[in-house]
């Protein structure tokens, strides 16, 4: 399961994830500056780091890498969400409380999700679909409870980190 991402970290997969193409440390560098004063070599640990955790690959372009994102920023939002879910002692009550915190936005966002896997989720057994009708405090004759929410995560490392070893160097003619 993935942890979550660091600030700097976030702020460098946004911009891979934006773009949708492999991208040098350089180009990252030149955006996060017009937010943030930052050193290319911090830019460039990030990036390596992040290939360490398997969210980028990376190919050697010359004497750089271009890095590309493994997965997509819904995926990682996915996982997070049901690393989140999974660690409770009570998953049918905490998504019933993360429902109740839910905006309108968000909660027409998951019908719409819960419509487009609903062909595809299997319902659970009976006795689990009762006792979470109950934790949401439906009782018997409740509604439909959130079972289709959990089958749309999908663990977001997947198609983990290549090796780390590769050659070619990152540093863009720095002499390292």
């Amino acid at each position: 399961m993935p942890r979550q991402l660091g600030e700097l970290e976030d702020a460098v997969m946004t911009r891979v994830w934006q773009w949708n193409r492999p991208v040098t440390v350089r180009e990252v560098l030149e955006d996060l500056q017009q937010e943030r004063s930052i050193a290319y070599t911090t830019v460039m640990t990030v990036m390596d780091n992040l290939h360490q955790k398997g969210w980028v690959r990376r190919e050697v372009d010359g004497r750089a890498y271009r890095y590309t994102a493994v997965s997509t920023r819904a995926a990682y939002s996915a996982a997070l969400m049901n690393e989140a879910w999974a660690q409770s002692d009570n998953p049918a009550s905490a998504l019933v409380a993360f429902f109740g915190m839910m905006s309108s936005e968000q909660r027409e966002a998951l019908n719409d999700a819960i419509r487009i896997v609903g062909h595809n989720v299997p319902e659970p057994p009976a006795p689990q679909a009762e006792a979470a009708r109950e934790a949401a405090g439906q009782g018997a004759g409740g509604g439909a409870g959130g079972a289709a929410a959990p089958g749309a995560a999908e663990d977001a490392g997947e198609g983990a980190a290549e090796d780390a070893g590769e050659g070619g160097d990152e540093n863009e003619g720095d002499g390292r």
